[in-house]
């Protein structure tokens, strides 16, 4: 047998693989593919969305960034430089009366002045002081006690826009005269009339050097009528600072008062600026208010009407505020004005913006001889009662004697208004009373809800 070649053999599995249909079949030959990337279509309203989106996002977080600034900026600020807090107001009590001869001129500095002024003469003639001359020495030193004092008063306006019938605005202005109470390390508040800027837009204050810088109502009196403006420190120049002073207030109480010497200035005159000497007539004329007690000082100084301003001592001492509305019909231009030993206790609360209890009683004191006559108790007598007041709807009545006060003992008209400022309004205190029952007095105690002076 002979070999078959290797073309031989390859052909022949072939033809086998053919014939058994196993032929293989080549693999197909591919072109590389080619891939062109197509941009997508642009869709407006979906941009436009996110656009808005994306404004309102930034619009709230500035938002969200401004308020919280706004808000805790000053938390911080009071952190990295707090603020000192305002000193509460409080006068030092009256220990000493003035005695009259400390109430009038000191005559060794009016003879020293003549003797300086005789010095020029020759040694060998002698004269005497001229009357005059001694007059006109008095008037000039009260010029100077009225100069120092002045620096304590302002001119308090109160301002108001109207339109006329032709749409033409112009302004109302109210004026009163106001003194410098205190200065609480933080604002200067200053004691004023309230009733010229009851409905007023905006207060201004004027200050002896012509100054003129905005003011508010800190709190205010019904009873007195009076005010207590509050000016910010820091809106006060500080030449201004340097010329202004608070008010010395001195006493109103003492026996020795009748008779002594007056300045009244402000506008007792009714024009501002103005001042007027006179002599105190009376000093001791209680005023019928509800709880409270305050004291009227009349003046011979013939005045406005509308007069206002302070009673200042020869010490430069403010004595009293002037106020007409409790002149007789027959004194009606006559100066007059509120004692300020009564009205202390009421600026120190005006000042501090404390709100005085309510209780709507009228009262007296029960003298020695209506207790040793009339066996009447010491304390409080009631004189009465205002309607739909605390008191009448607790029950007590005119003619009631209060002998106690939420704990504290009342032993006259006086230590009863001392036991209800020391009361809040809303709070309720217990009551104690003696009412005559046919020919003895009973106690009595009655539960008492306070209100707030309005």
């Amino acid at each position: 047998m002979c070999r078959q070649s290797y073309a031989e053999r390859e052909a022949g599995k072939k033809m086998e693989e053919k014939q058994n249909g196993m032929e293989r079949e080549e693999p197909p030959k591919y072109d590389f593919m080619r891939e062109q990337i197509k941009e997508r279509p642009l869709n407006k309203r979906k941009l436009l969305r996110r656009t808005v989106l994306t404004a309102s996002m930034a619009v709230l977080f500035g938002f969200v960034a401004c308020l919280t600034v706004l808000v805790l900026e000053p938390v911080f600020s009071n952190w990295l430089y707090p603020e000192e807090a305002a000193e509460n107001i409080t006068f030092p009590p009256e220990t000493q009366e003035i005695l009259p001869e400390d109430m009038a001129l000191d005559d060794t500095e009016l003879e020293q002045e003549s003797e300086d002024t005789d010095s020029e003469e020759p040694e060998t003639v002698i004269q005497k002081i001229d009357e005059l001359d001694v007059y006109r020495k008095s008037y000039i030193r009260l010029q100077g006690i009225s100069a120092e004092v002045s620096r304590c008063l302002v001119t308090v306006t109160g301002v108001t826009s109207n339109k006329d019938w032709f749409d033409n605005t112009y302004e109302n202005k109210g004026q009163t005269t106001g003194v410098i109470v205190a200065n609480n390390s933080k604002e200067y508040l200053v004691l004023a009339n309230a009733k010229p800027l009851e409905t007023v837009e905006t207060i201004n204050v004027t200050f002896c050097d012509n100054f003129q810088v905005q003011a508010e109502i800190k709190m205010s009196d019904p009873v007195t009528g009076l005010a207590v403006l509050r000016i910010d420190s820091k809106e006060i120049e500080q030449s201004t600072l340097e010329k202004i002073d608070a008010a010395e207030l001195g006493g109103s109480n003492y026996a020795s008062l009748t008779g002594s010497p007056v300045i009244a200035m402000g506008s007792p005159a009714g024009v501002s600026g103005s001042m007027v000497y006179g002599v105190i007539t009376s000093n001791g004329n209680i005023l019928d208010t509800v709880d409270s007690r305050y004291k009227l000082i009349t003046t011979d100084i013939y005045g406005s009407q509308h007069s206002t301003g302070v009673l200042v001592n020869l010490q430069g001492q403010v004595i009293g505020i002037i106020n007409q509305s409790y002149n007789d019909a027959e004194m009606k231009n006559m100066i007059a004005g509120l004692g300020i030993s009564e009205l202390k206790d009421t600026i120190e609360r005006l000042s501090n913006g404390i709100h005085q209890a309510y209780a709507g009683i009228y009262g007296a004191d029960v003298t020695p001889e209506a207790n040793e006559d009339l066996q009447v108790p010491f304390g409080a007598y009631v004189t009465e009662i205002e309607i739909d007041s605390p008191a009448m709807q607790a029950g007590i009545q005119s003619g009631d004697v209060i002998v106690s006060l939420n704990g504290r003992t009342v032993g006259n008209y006086e230590e009863y208004l001392e036991a209800l400022r020391s009361s809040t309004p809303d709070s309720t205190v217990n009551v104690t009373i003696m009412r005559k029952n046919q020919e003895e007095y009973k106690s009595m105690s009655f539960l008492m809800t306070l209100g707030e002076l309005e």
